[in-house]
Formats: C-alpha cells, structure tokens, sequence
C-alpha cells in the first residue's frame, strides 16, 4: 500500500521537524518526509492529519509479557521480596497463559504508539510448552515487531538463587534452547518482524558459566544479548559479596560489555561504571515506572547518554508497571531525570528520542527504526492533539511528553495498520481482556490449591 499522510506536524527525530507537512510510506518504507503536501503519485490510502502529530513508532527495549496475568501483586515489595513473591506463582506458566497475557500486553503497547517489542521471557516451567512460541505469536496477532529475549535462569533455590528449581533449566539445557529459539524463530533480514537475542536473566539468578556461554552462544549465532543489571542496591550487595566486584565489572568478565549488548535498568552506576558503558557503547533499557513501582532507584539517564551509551526506554513487566503502556514513559523519563539533575537534565524532544532512536540503538536496528527518513522502514505513530486536553501547548512535542497521552489517529508497523483511531485492528479489546481474566485465574487458582 502507497499511504499518504498530509497536513500533520512532523518530527523526525534526527532533526527536521515541518509544522505541517506530509509522511508518504510505499511497501513497508518510508517513501518521503517534508515540508507542505505530499509528491503527486498514486494512493492507496489518504489520511488528513490535521491536529495530528506523526513521530516514529516508539521501540520497547525491556518487558516480560508474561506478567500481565500476575498484576497488583507484592505492592510493598522491594524487587527481592517481589520475586519471591511471584515466583511460586510464575510456576505455573503455560503456553494459554502466556500467549493470553503476552496479547493484552501487545496490545496496550501498540495502543500507545509502541511498533516494536523486546520481550525478556526467562521463566520455562517444566511442562510449560512452547512459551517463547507463544510470545512471538502474541506480537504477530497484533501486529507488531517482537525481539524475543530467550531468558534463561540456572541458579535456583538449592543453588543461592531466588527461584524455585522448579523454574530453572540445567545450564546445557538453556543453552540448547536458546539456539533452538534462534535457529526457529530469528530472522536476519531487512525489514524483519522477528529477531531473537539471548538473555540469562540477572547474575543473581545465573551462574558465571552460564553468563559467559550464552554470550559466546550470542556471538556465535551473530545475535545480541541482553540481562537484567544493576537495578538494586540488593543486586550490588550480592554481587560484591560473591564476586568481589560491582555489577558492571562482572558484567566485562564474563563478555557482556559491547556494542552487541543492551541491559536492563542500570539504576545503580558509579562515575566509572558510567563512563565503561559508554566507551565499550553497552546499551541500557531505562524503565522509570517500574523502578519507581518497587522503589529501587532513579538511573543516571543524562549521565549515561552524556557518556554516549545507548539508552532506551522499557516498560518493563506488566506486575511491576501495571499501565503497561509506552507512551506513558516518556513523561516518567522526564520527570525522573529531572528530579535527578534538575529542569534541564531531559528535554521533551530527548525524552522522544529515547522512545525511538535511542532504542533502536539498543536493538542495533537504527539504520532501520527509531526515525522518519526515506528508505527506513514505515513504522509510525499518527497522535491526535486536537482534543482539550492538548489545547493551547503550541510545541506538539511538548503535548506529547509533558500532556495526557493522546489518543492514536493511526499506527503503522511496516506500512501495516495496526491501530486507527484508537481502536486496535487486528484483535478486539473484549475478547483479550475476556481471555486474560479466564488465564489470569486459572493460574491463580492452581496456586492457591
């Protein structure tokens, strides 16, 4: 399809921005970006956006899906005591119960502008199924991009961990899986709907053998990494204890520092912790919300992009972020880093490109995401700013970041519509919702008994 959008206000994110002016997508890429209408040519589809502000769609660069059945849980929690909390329960995971929740969290994300998914799924229960099967298909009923994060954990209970051993895999066995879930399911190509990285979960619930393997794993199958990292003071503690080192020096033992890698969180960083991340150019997925949920932490988010690593935004999992969406982030982003550093620690139009080229970054796909040039690939966002809520802030950024998340006109991934006027396209609200409370107290209810 050949889909014209005129008389919107652009912004591309590496720069130009048109007050009012015209985005042209032609199978799966962006055709034309600029000022005033649209080149002549033909059309399949003509969107007037008037009162419309078009940005790239927004990249999600940490979540676990599979939360979504488990929300408003352990409220009081730290993130240790809110593990061993949900853990139990996360024990009864299955392939209805994930792809239930995996679809609900799709579909928040999409509502609020996100096109691309990173899901960090690391819990497989023994007769669980085909879980990381049914996250990628979850996405594609929706109609986003998913970069499954095969998750592993080999450290439980019996071994200093915080699992049960009933959701842990022997080190060969994570292993063998997750090339199994690249050699299935990644694809390499331009343009791809589903890729694939590798991701034990966190140092405190994996062994160093198993950190160092999956990153050779990782580099062998010419795919990216990714772990959870420096997110509490917890964590910190831990590590120091049993390695004898921060987080982050860990991290560069065992292979997981480079350009390849992107962690999530990395809320508590030293000045030299900081500074190695960003020359060896290690990505970290931000998540404000979350970290604000369990109370972990405000990340070093200016510092950290001051020192050039990349740096994205994350939900992160729906039972520690119950909105669940990405929009929202933007402000959270915001607000924190300036609570950090002050007024001018995050411009709005900053906080834009951490929700898009800066995740795409973390992704290693901006050379096809995270901006609107021709020839990238045709995921957009199409926000309606014609409302009350959004009267009188002449900046569009500015409504979007700093005003109430405005509703969808229209949301492309890959030239494909998947959310027009709010509404998703592809999957009815009522059946996903109806579906994920049936799965959500069916998981439940094996618990209690």
């Amino acid at each position: 399809m050949r889909i014209v959008i005129e008389n919107a206000a652009i912004v591309t994110v590496t720069g130009g921005e048109y007050p009012s002016g015209h985005v042209v997508t032609n199978d799966g890429l962006i055709e034309s970006v600029g000022a005033g209408p649209a080149p002549d040519g033909p059309v399949d589809e003509r969107v007037d956006g008037t009162g419309c502000l078009v940005t790239p769609g927004l990249v999600n660069t940490h979540h676990h899906l599979y939360q979504w059945a488990t929300r408003g849980m352990a409220q009081q929690a730290t993130l240790f005591q809110w593990l061993t909390e949900l853990y139990p329960v996360w024990a009864g995971l299955d392939e209805k119960v994930t792809h239930a929740a995996a679809v609900a969290g799709v579909l928040r994300l999409a509502r609020t502008g996100c096109t691309t998914v990173a899901d960090h799924h690391y819990v497989y229960p023994r007769h669980g199924g085909d879980l990381a099967a049914a996250v990628i298909d979850a996405a594609a009923t929706v109609g986003t991009r998913m970069h499954l994060v095969r998750g592993s954990m080999d450290r439980g209970e019996s071994h200093g961990g915080l699992p049960p051993d009933s959701v842990i895999e022997d080190t060969d066995t994570a292993l063998a899986a997750t090339a199994e879930a690249i050699d299935t399911h990644h694809d390499p190509s331009p343009q791809a709907f589903t890729r694939v990285a590798v991701g034990p979960c966190s140092p405190f619930s994996v062994s160093t053998d198993l950190m160092r393997l999956a990153a050779e794993l990782a580099r062998d199958k010419g795919v990216r990494l990714h772990t959870h990292l420096a997110e509490t003071v917890d964590e910190q503690d831990q590590c120091q204890a049993e390695h004898g080192c921060t987080p982050v020096e860990y991290a560069e033992r065992t292979g997981w520092l480079g350009e390849d890698v992107w962690l999530a969180h990395g809320v508590h960083l030293s000045d030299d912790a900081v500074a190695r991340l960003g020359a060896t150019g290690t990505g970290v997925a931000h998540c404000p919300t979350s970290n604000g949920r369990l109370g972990t932490g405000i990340a070093r988010i200016a510092d950290l992009i001051g020192a050039g690593a990349p740096v994205g935004l994350g939900v992160d999992g729906a039972a520690s972020n119950e909105d669940g969406g990405l929009g929202v982030e933007l402000r959270q982003a915001t607000y924190l880093a300036r609570l950090r550093g002050g007024p001018a620690a995050l411009t709005a139009r900053g906080a834009l490109r951490l929700a898009t080229l800066g995740g795409a970054r973390c992704l290693g796909r901006d050379d096809e995401l995270g901006s609107l040039e021709p020839g990238k690939l045709a995921d957009l966002a199409v926000w309606r700013l014609d409302g009350v809520e959004h009267a009188g802030i002449a900046d569009p950024v500015a409504a979007l970041v700093f005003g109430a998340l405005p509703p969808l006109a229209l949301l492309l991934a890959g030239g494909r519509p998947v959310v027009r006027e709010d509404t998703a396209l592809n999957v009815s609200d009522v059946d996903v919702a109806a579906n994920l409370r049936r799965e959500s107290a069916r998981l439940l209810a094996a618990v209690d008994r």
